[in-house]
């Protein structure tokens, strides 16, 4: 950390980067680390790394001999271990070059994964909240190792000098800060209490804070982690994990399943949300390293679809980013990840297998989930697919329960185009599901394989007509000058005009247009307009063979059956306008703009119309 100016260098020498050190640090609040309040848990880290090369000395120590005392009293910040220590030389080495970490020394670098930490820059987010970095460590090493004393400054200058073996009379080391006036925010006692106990409540070394009011030092981690006690029951073990989750995310979970991966080390619960979850959004997970917390938002640790649970894990083997904030994405994390996959997977098949009431409250508040994960999951498609709600003409009502009252299943292919069907297809005793939503037209085709009785298909208009009634030749003759003047009236909206008999006789008429077929008429009229010649008669021929919509009069219905009786053109026209304007309304997909405009101008005829006959 000598930042000292150096001579000049002969031309073509090497030359020695020099870094200004005030800089560094702005660089490290602003883009490395989060919040001034990670200087604690670099100060704890520091710590446990040497607790736990302590013990690498003396393996036979109880594991409770060594541990951390935190000290604060609004004029100092103090974190002492009792860890390996430094020497001399190790201070030279480790505190005064920037990205050096005694965890890369040769002699212990088969111990890195022991460590916590591993860019050996932690120390620098001290400066963070003092301009001062007080620091006495005796190695333990050497039984009469002298105590060494480096004391670094924000303006990039050290000192180091030897003190007396009674300047610290055990092994370890002592960090002593003292807070910058601005810094009160993250160096007042009860906040150090609560950063500490934030941080450090899982690490496995015992950690007391004393604020210096004369009391005894409180214990920062007094119990262990839930899922490492031991319980009398099962149920006891099971209440533990869910109060620990519920005081840790502020819900009662649904359900707690225990997490245990020993390959990595890994232990921790997930606890099911009892709400449903927004499509899309994804809640960060609490992750440990080592009992230190790493993050509160780490997504990375679980799939998307896992999106109805909320975990914390302690890990051994998970390897952090620089900032030690979130995790690196490497093998280990992938393969964690697919692991903690499996397990989610094995509760949802448990449930649905021993515990039918769970299942159905945890599908009723995370169907979407499950249905995106049952896409991609043959397994849980086979055991869930039955149970999963749907909107259909009976409601919504599981696939299991629709399947009993019809042998053939139809989808639509979008919510307008249920919308516009449902009633109809009802009274006509179709079975038609909404395949509009995420995931569901593609499920709902996938029924065969769980229920091969069953038959799934596209619900088109033929298919619908084709359940319609024909109204008798006498009807079709006696209404044919009213329906070429509807056709007439609606060619602008590439809609044909068709008299049937359908329930409920309350439906005057039903419009049967689906996405798919507007937006091929609508590019085929741009195409047509864009070209000329050979090229827009070819198109023009092209767009009378698209898809028409079908607007279908219910001869049932008492308005139909005055209107078509109507011997006055531009009445029998402004009528059919004002038919197809409200069957597109009910259809409740958007409208265009000459749609709303004919709506308008028919209802303004109409009532021109009326006012005259009153008149």
């Amino acid at each position: 950390m000598t930042l000292h100016d150096t001579p000049l260098s002969p031309a073509g020498a090497d030359r020695t980067f020099q870094v200004d050190l005030r800089g560094l640090v702005d660089l490290l609040s602003h883009h490395l680390y989060s919040s001034p309040r990670v200087y604690l848990r670099e100060l704890l880290q520091n710590a446990v790394d040497a607790l736990t090369a302590r013990h690498g000395l003396e393996p036979g120590a109880p594991a409770d001999a060594f541990g951390i005392r935190l000290y604060a009293d609004g004029s100092v910040v103090r974190v002492e271990d009792d860890g390996v220590g430094l020497t001399e030389d190790d201070v030279h080495t480790f505190l005064a070059t920037i990205g050096r970490s005694s965890k890369r020394a040769e002699r212990i670098a088969e111990q890195r994964a022991d460590f916590i930490g591993q860019f050996g820059i932690g120390l620098l987010s001290c400066f963070l909240v003092a301009d001062e970095i007080h620091v006495l460590s005796r190695s333990a090493r050497t039984p009469d190792a002298p105590v060494v004393e480096w004391r670094g400054r924000g303006d990039g200058s050290y000192t180091v000098r030897t003190l007396p073996s009674s300047a610290h009379p055990r092994p370890g080391t002592t960090v002593t800060l003292t807070p910058r006036v601005d810094a009160g925010e993250w160096t007042r006692p009860a906040q150090v209490h609560a950063l500490a106990r934030h941080f450090g409540s899982l690490l496995r070394h015992p950690v007391t804070f004393d604020d210096g009011t004369g009391g005894s030092g409180a214990s920062v981690n007094p119990e262990p982690a839930p899922w490492a006690g031991t319980y009398p029951t099962p149920g006891a073990r099971s209440r533990a994990l869910a109060a620990y989750g519920e005081e840790t995310f502020g819900f009662t979970p649904l359900d707690t399943i225990e997490l245990d991966l020993p390959a990595v080390g890994l232990k921790g619960i997930a606890c099911v949300l009892p709400e449903a979850v927004p499509a899309g959004r994804r809640h960060g997970h609490r992750v440990h390293v080592k009992g230190m917390l790493l993050s509160e938002q780490a997504e990375e640790i679980l799939p998307e679809w896992a999106f109805f649970v909320r975990c914390v894990v302690d890990a051994e083997s998970l390897r952090p980013t620089a900032s030690r904030e979130s995790l690196y994405e490497d093998d280990t994390l992938v393969a964690v990840r697919d692991a903690l996959a499996e397990r989610l997977r094995a509760w949802i098949a448990r449930t649905a297998a021993s515990d039918p009431d769970l299942l159905g409250r945890f599908l009723q508040a995370h169907h979407l989930a499950v249905k995106s994960l049952a896409v991609h999951d043959d397994e849980i498609l086979r055991m869930l697919l039955p149970w999963l709600p749907f909107e259909t003409t009976d409601g919504h009502a599981t696939l299991d329960e629709f399947a009993r009252t019809h042998r053939t299943v139809l989808v639509t292919s979008s919510v307008e185009e249920f919308r516009q069907v449902a009633a109809i297809a009802s009274a006509a005793g179709l079975g038609v599901v909404n395949g509009g939503y995420t995931y569901d037209r593609e499920l709902v085709h996938r029924l065969p394989e769980i229920r091969p009785e069953v038959s799934v298909a596209d619900l088109d208009p033929a298919t619908l007509t084709a359940h319609l009634d024909p109204v008798d030749r006498e009807t079709e003759l006696a209404a044919a000058a009213y329906l070429a003047l509807a056709r007439d009236a609606l060619a602008v909206f590439d809609c044909d005009v068709a008299l049937r008999t359908f329930q409920p006789a309350s439906a005057p008429a039903l419009l049967l247009d689906s996405r798919e077929a507007r937006h091929e008429r609508t590019r085929s009229q741009l195409a047509r307009e864009q070209q000329g010649g050979l090229w827009g008669d070819i198109l023009g021929h092209l767009r009378q063979e698209a898809p028409r919509a079908q607007l279908i009069l219910n001869q049932l219905n008492p308005l139909v059956r005055t209107a078509v009786g109507i011997d006055e053109p531009e009445l029998a026209r402004t009528s059919a306008e004002a038919l197809y304007g409200q069957a597109a309304m009910l259809s409740r997909r958007p409208l265009r703009p000459a749609e709303s405009s004919l709506i308008n101008r028919s209802f303004l005829d109409l009532l021109a119309h009326a006012l005259r006959k009153d008149s």
